[in-house]
């Protein structure tokens, strides 16, 4: 997506972020009355610019309606460095969650995003929307709909020393979150380190008139070892990481905060909103859900989505919303959404499956620590 009047401005913005606000105080500001102007500051304001001193200067800081800004998510987009992402949530209205997604800055002037395949139709609508609505005032923006490509994923502890053998890039400088356009196996490939198991790994974008030869090499440099997994495998994984399946965990009524991403929400986005629902998620942030999502250990069989959570008198206090016995833990793990106040780790419930209640008891997440490849 491209936004060249938002690039102007936060260059600033980074510009002022790197030195003491004191000292660029003394520095730069100057009285409003002594400020020059250049020949684009009524342009910059009649386009949404947010006008500060700068060297004497009235300069953009940003601007409202940038797309590069994005009122469509909750993270801070513009502050991240370009060829890093982060997961994030689309949402709507009233601060419910339409998707979750990982949203990459490439350049600049240049995103890239992967959202869930069951909700392709809604989120490319949601983003069309926008995208109209920002270009009839005068945005520059675009947009490239990757159908030609292909999605690998390679999880797990061998992902990097068996990927490493299909491309001549350094990947042990590549760090959870980061991106890279590169070569591997002879196809220009979007790489992300990232994944939705908890472990260290990629997701490849391919072309995919070479995703089969790639798939192959993966497996034949492998010499065995990595194996083809299908949604279970990734499913139990993702939920053993404590991670949300949109449909189950998160929905269009379900906000990022009671879901427990508040990390996900960006610190000028607290401080600023600016984003769809900001209004609602802000005042959750300030005096707390309703709900939240919790994770269990049960006995009995293992509980499933819509399993009901009852204190230990036999009151509704909530509902499951993902379960599974752990292949790693050998015991049943599930997250749900409970009442505030009963959220506490150690916290003792029962859990109803098939009608009959089974001793659980609220749990941190995640349930096996995750193996993120970060800096040391």
């Amino acid at each position: 997506m491209r936004g060249s009047l938002w690039y102007l401005g936060q260059s600033i913005t980074r510009h002022l972020a790197q030195a003491d606000k004191k000292a660029v105080a003394r520095r730069f500001f100057a009285s409003e009355a002594d400020l020059k102007k250049t020949v684009l500051y009524d342009f910059h304001v009649a386009n949404g610019g947010k006008v500060v001193p700068f060297a004497g200067w009235s300069m953009p800081i940003q601007y409202k309606d940038s797309i590069m800004d994005s009122t469509l998510v909750i993270a801070d987009v513009a502050g991240l460095t370009p060829g890093t992402g982060t997961l994030t949530v689309f949402t709507n209205e009233k601060g419910g969650a339409i998707d979750d997604s990982v949203i990459t800055k490439v350049k600049d002037d240049h995103l890239y995003l992967v959202v869930n395949a069951g909700c392709r139709d809604k989120d490319l609508a949601h983003i069309e929307e926008h995208m109209k609505a920002f270009k009839s005032k005068g945005g520059d923006v675009s947009w490239h709909i990757h159908n030609e490509r292909s999605l690998l994923a390679l999880q797990g502890p061998l992902a990097a020393p068996v990927l490493q053998h299909l491309t001549k890039d350094d990947l042990s400088k590549l760090y959870f979150g980061e991106f890279r356009i590169l070569d591997i196996n002879g196809a220009t490939c979007f790489l992300t380190r990232t994944g939705y198991t908890g472990e260290d790994g990629f997701e490849i974008s391919v072309p995919s008139e070479n995703a089969l030869d790639l798939a192959k090499a993966i497996l034949e440099k492998s010499e065995g070892k990595v194996r083809l997994t299908g949604l279970g495998a990734r499913d139990s994984l993702r939920l053993e990481a404590g991670l949300c399946l949109y449909g189950n965990d998160m929905e269009q009524h379900i906000t990022p905060v009671e879901a427990g991403l508040t990390w996900a929400i960006g610190k000028r986005r607290r401080a600023e909103g600016g984003f769809l629902g900001a209004e609602v998620i802000l005042k959750q942030l300030e005096e707390g859900p309703s709900i939240r999502r919790v994770g269990f250990t049960s006995s009995g069989p293992p509980p499933r989505s819509h399993s009901e959570i009852q204190d230990e008198k036999g009151n509704n206090i909530g509902e499951i919303t993902s379960g599974g016995f752990s292949p790693c833990l050998k015991k049943n793990i599930a997250m749900g959404y409970v009442k505030s106040g009963l959220h506490k780790a150690g916290t003792k419930a029962k859990i109803l499956v098939r009608g009959k209640a089974y001793d659980g008891v609220v749990t941190k997440m995640p349930f096996v620590p995750t193996k993120y490849y970060k800096p040391s």
